[in-house]
């Protein structure tokens, strides 16, 4: 893709319409959808695709250190996984995490 200020404006409008679009998916799935695997699957999909997009070109960090990147983007693929671990062993993880 091209540098030019015109490209770049038009990447980041498009984008955020992106992100309008995934969040308006996601409040509806949360009204309408079974409560299942399969959409919080879809859930946690959206969620990293969301942080991706928004680490990439709304944070900038597509071309910072490698380290800071790499860091980032793990956060918005863990925390998804997270949900689905929590998802299908809520019990365990109930047990991990109470005090008593």
């Amino acid at each position: 893709m091209s540098k030019e200020p015109g490209n770049e404006i038009k990447l980041i409008d498009t984008l955020w319409l992106v992100l309008i679009s995934l969040t308006l998916f996601s409040a509806w799935m949360a009204e309408r959808a079974d409560p299942g695997f399969i959409s919080v699957a879809i859930m946690a999909a959206v969620l990293a695709i969301k942080g991706r997009i928004i680490v990439d070109h709304f944070m900038e960090l597509k071309h910072a250190h490698k380290l800071l990147r790499s860091l980032m983007r793990a956060y918005f693929y863990v925390i998804p996984a997270l949900i689905i671990i929590v998802y299908l062993f809520p019990e365990q993880i109930a047990r991990w995490t109470t005090l008593s």
